[in-house]
């Protein structure tokens, strides 16, 4: 089995005990800025083996008596209509959907605040559309000259000018569908306004990565680079951490580039800055909760190589940047991250060569290494699926769980009426003629029961599979890479 090397309860308990230590810092009121995904945190549960991708919000739930969310948008990102990579949809929608999961898991969301707002004929229709919905919309508006030309933005005209947040709440949890919504300025103009009433206030920041604890080349964190190459982020040393307590720690270059700008705007807001460094602003306490350094280790340098192949497919689809890929590779020396980790790479691009088709292989979570290859019925990420939960069944790999009589009418499906050009079955088409067959095959049946085992393996293509095959292997919980090759020289591969 996979090594665990995070001990996600320890993390729960210290991280809400860290939360109200800051709650009462401040006098019993808190803005808390969260950085990156308050739930389905993937990259997080890869990198550290077991940590649950909803940690942080199981986290919240228990101090949700006390908890009031506030999620941000900006107007820009709606005007733009920008969307979400991971989920396919905009902003404005995911905005309603975090409510609706907020909401679901007895998390109270006190309202949307709207930045950047400059009367953007989209934005006016959103806001329509969420008082329609009975939701508490509130405005903020661009700030010339900000985040440095201090006196012009804390003033009345500056940060003064924005709408004042009613909540009710001690812990008021500040969140975004994206990064760039505003959350930092959304959490001062709150100070400013708060301090303006006489209520005690203050602002802090949860963000998972960099993991200010660790050193500064930890994998863990050189794999966070290696995620947000795109950003633009670097992973450095806190110079003002280390000036005001001689104690080295790790920050990102934004962070730490702003910092001296915040510290001097929390002293206009409220006199003097909690504050020394970047880091003293943060509450994470991930670093605490690991184990067993090794397994986070080479988990770390895993997702640094899935990095990688994602950036060369992106590259090759002309949806990525020759410079990301190159970022990566530095990452990659640094780690010390080759393709030889991964024994998966090796293998499908054997059985390929040897069939003279795509072929696929996977690494299991107890550590078996398997291959499927292309053949007239089934495609490569299809035949590795059944070939894998064979393996897991202990199944004959001989035996044909779907009997032909059961594709081929499927396949003849596809090409005559729906248009399809490969007959082949996807693995979604696969796993429900499989479904089909367990009704009278209880081999079928066996395989199928094995699915939830898959979660946690690791499987590599000797080419770009199809994006339906992709998002299947993720909903089973299986991280996917590819070859930055596409199976055909056509020019149009959807």
């Amino acid at each position: 089995m996979a090594m665990l090397g995070f001990d996600n309860e320890k993390y729960l308990a210290m991280q809400s005990e860290r939360i109200k230590e800051r709650i009462e810092q401040f006098g019993g009121k808190l803005y808390l800025e969260f950085g990156g995904k308050l739930f389905d945190d993937y990259h997080a549960s890869r990198v550290l083996p077991g940590f649950q991708p909803d940690s942080k919000i199981r986290m919240l739930q228990t101090l949700k008596d006390d908890v009031e969310i506030v999620i941000v948008i900006g107007a820009g990102d709606i005007e733009k209509n920008k969307v979400r990579g991971d989920l396919g949809i905009s902003y404005d929608d995911d905005v309603l959907r975090l409510m609706d999961v907020f909401r679901s898991l007895d998390l109270y969301v006190g309202s949307v605040v709207i930045t950047q707002y400059a009367g953007q004929p989209s934005v006016c229709a959103f806001i329509k559309r969420l008082a329609a919905l009975d939701i508490r919309t509130y405005i903020h508006y661009p700030i010339p000259g900000y985040p440095h030309d201090i006196p012009r933005i804390v003033c009345e005209e500056g940060l003064g000018k924005n709408d004042y947040i009613e909540t009710s709440r001690s812990l008021v949890v500040i969140t975004a569908p994206g990064p760039g919504s505003g959350k930092m300025a959304t959490c001062l103009s709150q100070l400013y306004h708060d301090h303006k009433r006489g209520i005690s206030a203050g602002y802090a920041k949860y963000e998972t990565f960099p993991i200010w604890n660790l050193p500064l080349k930890h994998p863990v964190n050189l794999a966070y680079e290696a995620a947000t190459a795109d950003l633009n982020d670097v992973n450095m040393i806190d110079p003002f951490h280390l000036e005001a307590y001689g104690t080295t720690t790790v920050n990102y270059n934004r962070d730490v580039e702003i910092f001296p700008v915040l510290n001097t705007m929390f002293q206009r807001i409220q006199g003097e800055s909690p504050y020394k460094s970047p880091t003293d602003m943060g509450v994470n306490m991930a670093g605490f909760a690991i184990e067993d350094d090794e397994a986070c280790c080479q988990a770390s340098r895993m997702e640094i190589l899935r990095r990688y192949y994602t950036a060369q497919a992106q590259l090759l689809k002309g949806t990525g940047d020759e410079t990301v890929v190159r970022k990566i590779e530095m990452v990659m020396q640094q780690a010390g991250v080759t393709t030889d980790i991964f024994p998966a790479v090796k293998a499908s691009l054997e059985k390929a060569e040897a069939t003279g088709a795509p072929a696929g292989a996977m690494v299991l979570p107890d550590g078996r290494l398997i291959t499927g290859r292309t053949s007239s019925l089934l495609g490569a990420s299809a035949a590795l699926l059944l070939n894998a939960l064979k393996t897991l069944g202990g199944i004959d790999a001989n035996l044909d769980l779907i009997s032909s009589q059961i594709i081929e009418p499927v396949s003849l499906l596809k090409t005559t009426n729906l248009g399809h050009k490969n007959p082949r079955l996807h693995s979604d088409e696969v796993l429900i003629t499989l479904a089909m067959s367990g009704l009278t095959n209880p081999v079928a049946k066996l395989a199928q029961e094995q699915l939830a085992k898959l979660r946690g393996a690791n499987a590599h293509f000797s080419v770009i599979i199809s994006d339906e095959d992709i998002k299947l292997y993720k909903r089973l919980g299986i991280n996917v890479t590819c070859e930055p090759k596409y199976e055909t020289k056509r020019l149009y591969h959807k």
